[in-house]
């Protein structure tokens, strides 16, 4: 159900700003991974799929990693010969691209408030798409779950960001693609939202007291 509008005195006074990665400052377009994995390996994209479902929480989590993740992956699109780490590189992260719409108001949300990443993602795709978003690097913190060995919804991993923004729960906002990501930072405090696309983010960010 939509809320209201909020009026000036019921802000909450906001002091940081949690961003996920995936779908909401990259787009990554599964679809196109499992497509080009079968052109390579063989298996059919549909399998790919059900195949990488109980594969991506240790990726994220940065326990199924380096070569191993790299033989594991090709296994799974039907090859027994992984690829070379090059040509995997290209393939692993053929699917992502920046969500230029979003970034100025990331950029604006700069000069406002702290902004971090808080993002399930693994090396690979980390190393391949920080280069992408020059913003990274004036956030206050990057929260990064391969980094960790730990990833969302695990609550420890929210309240990694808020130690590192220095802010209490109710002092900061987060913005997810995923809804149970968003339930698991609400239960904790945090101002959650569902991010769908950056005219509705413009419209929560204004919400929360933001203009950008």
């Amino acid at each position: 159900m939509a809320s209201s509008p909020a009026q000036p005195g019921d802000r909450p006074a906001i002091e940081a700003v949690f961003l996920d990665l995936g779908n909401v400052l990259a787009f990554h377009d599964d679809p196109v991974l499992f497509r080009r994995m079968s052109e390579w390996g063989g298996a059919p994209p549909a399998e790919i799929r059900e195949r990488m479902l109980a594969l991506w929480d240790p990726i994220n989590r940065g326990t199924l990693a380096g070569a191993e993740l790299r033989r594991t992956v090709c296994r799974v699109a039907g090859a027994e010969t992984p690829l070379a780490p090059g040509p995997f590189f290209e393939l692993w992260n053929c699917h992502f691209r920046v969500n230029h719409e979003v970034l100025p108001m990331v950029e604006a949300l700069l000069g406002q408030v702290k902004v971090l990443l808080l993002s399930n993602t693994n090396e690979l795709h980390w190393r391949y798409i920080r280069p992408l978003i020059p913003q990274f690097e004036r956030f206050t913190g990057l929260v990064v779950s391969c980094d960790l060995l730990l990833a969302k919804p695990d609550p420890e991993i929210y309240r990694i960001a808020l130690e590192r923004a220095a802010v209490a729960p109710g002092r900061a906002a987060y913005f997810d693609d995923v809804p149970r990501f968003v339930e698991a930072a609400c239960a904790l405090g945090i101002h959650g939202r569902v991010f769908t696309d950056a005219p509705a983010f413009r419209a929560q960010l204004a919400e929360l007291g933001f203009r950008v």
